[in-house]
C-alpha cells in the first residue's frame, strides 16, 4: 500500500508505534515502551520524508483502538475560528478545543472523554469577548457545553461530580449579571463565571480544580486566583498568553490522565492516547511542543503520547536553549533500520531542571527507501510491456533513485510519472523530469513531474522563517542557487539577482533557511540535497531559450572567479587562494575530506573558474588549461580534474560518452588530445545522472594508462589513478566524495 511505503517495520504488529501506544494495529496488547516519563517523539526529516505521511498512517491503524488524534498545526482553520474574538481565543486554544471536541465524540474500548479540567480554563478565557456582557460570555462558554462530562455513560466514573457544570454555570452566571452592562474584560464577569463553576461541582470536582489551577504561577494554592491570573495572563498577550496556553494543554493532558487513571479506566482504558503534531515546526506546533517539555522537566507526569514532526536533523533550535552548535548535545535518536528502539531516560542530576528542552525528545529519523522499495514501487506502476530484458525499466529504476535518493515522497512521484515513459536512448535521468503526471492539486491536469515536485516539495513547504517579502521570489532564487558551490559563490549570485531590492538575503540566511526547513548540506554545493539540485538545474537551463539562464548564471561566475584571479588574489595550484581551503588530501585516487556546508569547495580560483566554463561552453579552453599543467604535479593535476569535472551537464544533445572514446575529432598534439577524452570522461562519472559501468570504467583506464606512459615528469604516478578510478567508475561510485554523494551511495 502507497500510504504504507517505507513504514511497515514502524506500524506492525510488534512495531514501534504499537510499543509506544501499548496497543497493536490488531486490538492485542502490547508491554508499553518507555514510562511514566514518557518522551516527546520528533520525526526528523526534510520535504518529501513522509512525516506527515507517517502520521496519518497511525492514526487510521490504531485510532479505532485506541484514542488518537492527529492535528495539523499548519491549518488556517484554528486562526479563522480565533479571528472573530481575539480577546477570548487563540490559534492554540481553538486548536485544543478540535482535539478536546474529537475526544468527547470518541467510540472506542471506553467510550468518550470528559474533559472538565480543560473545559474551566476555556470556559474563564470566555471572560475576554469583545462584547463584555454576561449574554456575551455565556455564549462562548457555550461553545464548549460538550466537553466537561461525558454524552453518555454518565453514572460512571470521574463523569458524575461534573455533571451539569455547563447549563448550570451559564444559569447562575446570567442571574448573577442579568441586565448589567460591564466593560470588556470586566473583573465583575470573571468573578461571577468562577463563582458559577464553584457552586455547580461536587466537592471531588471542587478538588481537582484546587490541585490543577491552585499550581498556576502566582495562585498560592488558591483555585479561583490561579483561574483569574490565567485569563488575565491571556488578554496580556505575548509570552503571558503562552504560558497560559500551555497550561490550558496541561488541563488537557491531566483530563486524560484522570480518565485512565480512575477506577472505571483502569477497567475500561486500554494503551495510552495519542495526540500526533503534524507540521509541528510552525509557532503553533512548537508552542504545544515547548509546553508538554517544560511540564515533563518540571516534573509533571502523564501517559499521553506526541507524536510530532521536525524538519531539522537536531529537532529544532528551540530545543536548545540557544547553545551554540558546537555545545548542543543530540537527543537520543532512533533509526528504524537499527531494529529494536533505543532505551532512553531523562538525566537525574542535579541540573535536570535545567536542563535543555532536547532532554525529553526521542529523535525518529525518517527512513529512506531502500533499493528493493524503490524498485518494487516503480515496478507496481508499470503499464505497458517492457522491451526485452527489461532495460528500459532498469534504467528508469536507477534514475529514479539518483534523482529521489530515497526520499520517498519523490520515489512515488517519480515513479507515477515513469509509469508509461520510455528514456531516450544514452538519457540523462533529468530527462524524467520532463514526463507528465496527472496532478490531483491541480484539477486532475498533467503537469511535467518536475513542476508537481517543485510545487510540493518547496512552494508548498517554504521554511517557517522566511520574511514575507521573500515568499514570491524563494524558488527563483534556489534556482539560480543550484549552481553554486560555496558561500562565496552563492553570494555572487544572490547580490546579482536582487539587485535593486530593498531587502536581501545573504547565503548565511539561506543557509540558515535551508537547515531549518530540512534540507541537508553539502561542502562541495551549496543547495546539499542531490534530488533537490537536480530538480533546480533542470529548471534553471528551461528558464529561458536555449538555456540563456543557465549559461549567465555561469558566465557570471566564471567572470568573477577570472577577476579574482587577475587583481592577484590567486594562482593556479594554489591552495589557499580564493577560499583559503588547505590541501585536504585530495588525490588521485579519489580520496576527499568531507567538510562542513559553506566552506570553499575549490582549491584554487583557477579551478574554480574552470569548473564553470566548462559547463559554459569553455571545453577547449578548460583542456588546453588541463594540459598544460599536467606535467610535474599529476597528483595535484588529478584533485584539480576532479573538482573542475563536478558539475553538471547542460541540456540538449550529450556528447561527452563519443568524445571520451575518440569518437569526436579534436585537434592538438597527443597529450592534449588525451586529456580532452580524460576529461569528458570524468565528467560523466562526477556528473552522477547517469550509469557510468564497466565500459566507462575501461575507457577511464585506458586514457590515464595513455597518459602515465607519456614522456612528462611525473606521468608514471598515473598508473595508480587508474586502478582507483576504473575501480570506483566500475561500481557507479564517485571519484571524488562529498556530503551529497555519500548521502546518494548510502540510500540507495
Amino acid at each position: 500500500m502507497c500510504e504504507d511505503l517505507g513504514f511497515e517495520r514502524l506500524l506492525g504488529e510488534e512495531g514501534f508505534f504499537a510499543s509506544l501506544l501499548g496497543r497493536a494495529p490488531s486490538g492485542a496488547g502490547r508491554e508499553p515502551l518507555y514510562g511514566p516519563d514518557l518522551p516527546v517523539v520528533l520525526l526528523t526529516g526534510g520535504p518529501g520524508m513522509g512525516k506527515g505521511r507517517l502520521l496519518r498512517a497511525v492514526r487510521d491503524r490504531f485510532a479505532a483502538k485506541v484514542p488518537v488524534i492527529f492535528l495539523d498545526c499548519a491549518s488556517p482553520v484554528y486562526a479563522d475560528r480565533a479571528e472573530p474574538e481575539p480577546g477570548a481565543r487563540s490559534v492554540a486554544t481553538e486548536a485544543l478545543a478540535e482535539v478536546a471536541r474529537r475526544l468527547s465524540t470518541w467510540q472506542g474500548t471506553g467510550g468518550s472523554f470528559a474533559l472538565p479540567r480543560l473545559f474551566t480554563g476555556l470556559a474563564v478565557v470566555a471572560t475576554g469577548v469583545a462584547e463584555g456582557t454576561a449574554e456575551a460570555v455565556a455564549t462562548e462558554v457555550e461553545r464548549y457545553e460538550e466537553l466537561p462530562q461525558k454524552q453518555r455513560l454518565r453514572g460512571l466514573g470521574t463523569g458524575d461530580f461534573w455533571k451539569g457544570v455547563v447549563r448550570g454555570t451559564v444559569r447562575n452566571l446570567l442571574t448573577t449579571l442579568s441586565g448589567q452592562q460591564l466593560d470588556p474584560y470586566s473583573a465583575a464577569v470573571s468573578n461571577a463565571l468562577l463563582d458559577a463553576l464553584f457552586e455547580r461541582l461536587a466537592p471531588r470536582g471542587r478538588a481537582e480544580l484546587e490541585r490543577l489551577y491552585g499550581a498556576y504561577p502566582g495562585a498560592a494554592g488558591q483555585p479561583k486566583h490561579g483561574l483569574s491570573n490565567l485569563a488575565a495572563d491571556f488578554q496580556a498577550g505575548g509570552e503571558a498568553r503562552e504560558l497560559a496556553e500551555g497550561f490550558l494543554f496541561r488541563a488537557l493532558r491531566e483530563d486524560l490522565e484522570a480518565a485512565y487513571a480512575s477506577a472505571s479506566g483502569w477497567l475500561r482504558r486500554v494503551g495510552r492516547p495519542g495526540l500526533l503534531l503534524d507540521h509541528a515546526e510552525t509557532p503553533l506546533g512548537e508552542r504545544l511542543l515547548r509546553a508538554v517539555l517544560s511540564d515533563r522537566r518540571a516534573g509533571q507526569r502523564d501517559r499521553v503520547v506526541i507524536v510530532g514532526t521536525a524538519r531539522r536533523a537536531d529537532g529544532g533550535a528551540f530545543l536548545h536553549g540557544g547553545l551554540p552548535p558546537e555545545e548542543v548535545v543530540r537527543p537520543v535518536e532512533f533509526r528504524p533500520a537499527d531494529g529494536r528502539p533505543p532505551a532512553w531516560s531523562r538525566r537525574t542530576d542535579g541540573g535536570s531542571d535545567r536542563a535543555p528542552l532536547a532532554d525529553g525528545v526521542l529523535l525518529l529519523r525518517m527512513p529512506f527507501l531502500t533499493g528493493d522499495q524503490l524498485r518494487r514501487e516503480t515496478e507496481r506502476r508499470q503499464q505497458r510491456a517492457e522491451p526485452e530484458g527489461g532495460a528500459n525499466r532498469r534504467r528508469i529504476d536507477s534514475a529514479v533513485a539518483r534523482l529521489s535518493g530515497g526520499r520517498p515522497h519523490t520515489v512515488i512521484r517519480l515513479a507515477a510519472a515513469a509509469a508509461a515513459f520510455r528514456m531516450p536512448a544514452d538519457a540523462n535521468d533529468r530527462d524524467i523530469l520532463d514526463a507528465p503526471l496527472q496532478h490531483s492539486g491541480d484539477g486532475g491536469a498533467e503537469q511535467p513531474v518536475a513542476d508537481v515536485l517543485l510545487q510540493e516539495l518547496i512552494l508548498d513547504q517554504l521554511p517557517v522563517a522566511l520574511p514575507d517579502e521573500h515568499r514570491d521570489h524563494w524558488l527563483d532564487l534556489l534556482t539560480h542557487l543550484s549552481v553554486a558551490h560555496d558561500q562565496e559563490c552563492a553570494d555572487v549570485l544572490l547580490r546579482h539577482h536582487q539587485a535593486g531590492r530593498v531587502h536581501k538575503l545573504t547565503s548565511h540566511h539561506v543557509l540558515e533557511l535551508l537547515t531549518d526547513t530540512g534540507w541537508p548540506g553539502c561542502e562541495r554545493h551549496f543547495i546539499g540535497d542531490f534530488g533537490l539540485r537536480q530538480l533546480l538545474v533542470h529548471r534553471l537551463y528551461g528558464l529561458s531559450p536555449g538555456g540563456a539562464a543557465w549559461y549567465a548564471d555561469h558566465h557570471l561566475l566564471r567572470d568573477h572567479y577570472a577577476a579574482r584571479a587577475a587583481a592577484g588574489e590567486g594562482a593556479p595550484g594554489d591552495a589557499a587562494s580564493g577560499n583559503g581551503r588547505p590541501d585536504d588530501g585530495a588525490s588521485g585516487d579519489g580520496a576527499s575530506t568531507v567538510g562542513t556546508r559553506g566552506n570553499g569547495a575549490f582549491r584554487s580560483l583557477t579551478a574554480h573558474r574552470m569548473n564553470h566554463h566548462l559547463v559554459s561552453g569553455g571545453a577547449h579552453d578548460v583542456v588546453r588549461h588541463l594540459a598544460a599543467t599536467l606535467p610535474g604535479r599529476p597528483r595535484e593535476w588529478c584533485a584539480e580534474l576532479l573538482e573542475i569535472a563536478q558539475a553538471p551537464y547542460p541540456g540538449g544533445a550529450d556528447a561527452r560518452r563519443e568524445r571520451a572514446q575518440g569518437l569526436v575529432a579534436v585537434d592538438g598534439a597527443a597529450l592534449r588530445r588525451t586529456v580532452d577524452q580524460l576529461l569528458h570522461a570524468v565528467w560523466l562519472c562526477e556528473e552522477r545522472t547517469r550509469p557510468t559501468g564497466k565500459e566507462t570504467a575501461r575507457t577511464l583506464a585506458k586514457l590515464l594508462d595513455l597518459l602515465s606512459i607519456m614522456e612528462f615528469d611525473g606521468a608514471g604516478q598515473l598508473s595508480r589513478t587508474a586502478t582507483s578510478w576504473s575501480g570506483l567508475a566500475e561500481n557507479d561510485q564517485p571519484l571524488l566524495r562529498c556530503a551529497c554523494t555519500e548521502q546518494l551511495g548510502r540510500r540507495r
